[in-house]
């Protein structure tokens, strides 16, 4: 009996190596196709040339409160006629002014550059959430293919386990010892499993191309997890700590309260319409006649004038505009107050609802090798019991199906836990790619 359990297992670890060599020696680890999928996932490279641009943008606003310069040139040319006495000359004048303008008092004007400082936060805001978003496709991709591949490894091992019974079945029925329905179910089973392989195949192929064309690489292999594997302890295990975490580091709330910030300054700069504006201005022109000019001689001569001086503008009535705007502004404010509120609820909806599945996740996974092992026991206690003829081939059939049925069902669980610790961070906005170091630990070397 010990030989015969032996031989029944063999298909199955020829199956699973199989499997994992065909991986190759060029195998990536989650890390290394994160990096490939930075460097190329269109997605991606879209939020950083957003950053930059919006970066630029923000830094516009601090023109309003730096100085202003500027120079100005002409030339002219100039025909001169006097019938008594007759005169006829012409003359050219030269002239360039240069002028700069310093704010002194302008209120708008630095309440929107401080909204440019708020506008650079906001724009790093949003390129994390792009960044943490592809680290879960990434992550998502490499575990889907895993996945694939296991259930691919596990169909085939069902099948050659099937077609050892499929065999059995035919010699016990030419010795008599069984009948042909037993041969039947057996081939059924087997004609079964390979339309089972071909779907997952199929599967696998389309998996592999998702992930190669997220990652921009032809042919990426991920590393295959260690089994057996402990995986990792969701911590702190208080998910009211986690929900705390996230009200100072969630990219979505830094963006409400940013975009908060934001509209608190906007209504600044609509009260500012009602009040004065102070500049300090300075100018030098300088003026050349090589000709003279009509009223003086046609000599050379050149001249230059400096003024420097303060200019007051004073607001007496716009209309009621100035009023109009700052009741939008004020009810902006309160949208965006409502919106950080709305924001905090959702995240903390969503880190909870992480945390439990990650949870519930590793319940699963424990459940789930208990079942591999009672599955395996019943495989066992089916198959002796059909060569002492009390059980019947269906039975061993069965049973065969549920434990490769829970094989695939402990791997597929696994990577979801693996997965779910990342899109609990992901939740609560403290996801780094530095997080994926601790599935590498996990992966085959």
């Amino acid at each position: 009996m010990k030989m015969h359990n032996e031989r029944s297992l063999q298909p199955l670890v020829l199956a699973v190596a199989s499997a994992l060599l065909s991986m190759g020696a060029q195998a990536q680890n989650l890390a290394e196709l994160y990096d490939s999928a930075r460097a190329f996932d269109a997605a991606y490279q879209s939020a950083k040339l957003q950053y930059d641009a919006n970066l630029a943008k923000a830094e516009q606003a601090r023109a309003g409160i730096l100085p202003t310069a500027g120079l100005s040139a002409g030339a002219s040319l100039t025909g001169f006629h006097n019938s008594n006495p007759v005169t006829d000359r012409s003359f050219s004048t030269q002239n360039a002014t240069l002028t700069a303008t310093q704010p002194l008092y302008r209120p708008a004007n630095q309440a929107a550059y401080q909204q440019g400082l708020r506008q650079a936060d906001l724009a790093k805001a949003q390129l994390d959430v792009a960044e943490q978003d592809l680290i879960v496709r990434t992550s998502q991709g490499y575990f889907d293919v895993l996945a694939a591949q296991d259930t691919l490894a596990f169909v085939r091992a069902q099948k050659a386990a099937v077609a050892e019974q499929l065999a059995f079945a035919k010699r016990n029925f030419e010795v008599g010892t069984s009948t042909i329905t037993d041969t039947r179910e057996a081939q059924a089973r087997y004609d079964l499993v390979i339309a089972q392989e071909i779907s997952a195949e199929n599967d696998l192929r389309v998996k592999k191309l998702a992930l190669d064309t997220l990652v921009g690489k032809t042919g990426a292999e991920p590393k295959s997890l260690l089994i057996p594997v402990n995986l990792p302890v969701v911590t702190p295990q208080d998910v009211n700590a986690w929900v705390l975490q996230s009200e100072a580091v969630h990219p979505s709330i830094r963006q409400a309260q940013g975009n908060l910030a934001i509209a608190d300054l906007e209504i600044t700069r609509a009260e500012a319409g009602n009040k004065p504006t102070l500049d300090a201005t300075a100018s030098y022109n300088m003026q050349r006649n090589p000709s003279g000019t009509a009223s003086s001689l046609p000599t050379s001569f050149r001249t230059s004038a400096s003024t420097i001086g303060l200019t007051f503008n004073m607001p007496l009535f716009t209309g009621f505009a100035a009023q109009n705007r700052i009741k939008e502004t004020l009810s902006l404010k309160d949208k965006a107050q409502s919106d950080l509120e709305g924001a905090r609820r959702t995240v903390a909806l969503s880190t909870r609802t992480a945390f439990f599945g990650v949870q519930s996740g590793q319940g699963q996974v424990k459940a789930l090798e208990a079942a591999e092992l009672s599955s395996q026991s019943s495989l066992d206690a089916n198959k002796l019991g059909y060569q002492v003829g009390v059980r019947i081939n269906i039975d061993v059939l069965n049973s065969q199906s549920q434990l490769f049925q829970t094989k695939r069902d402990l791997a597929q669980a696994r990577y979801n836990v693996l997965l779910g610790g990342l899109r609990l961070r992901q939740a609560n906005g403290t996801l780094t790619p530095a997080d994926l170091q601790t599935v590498n630990s996990l992966l085959a070397r």
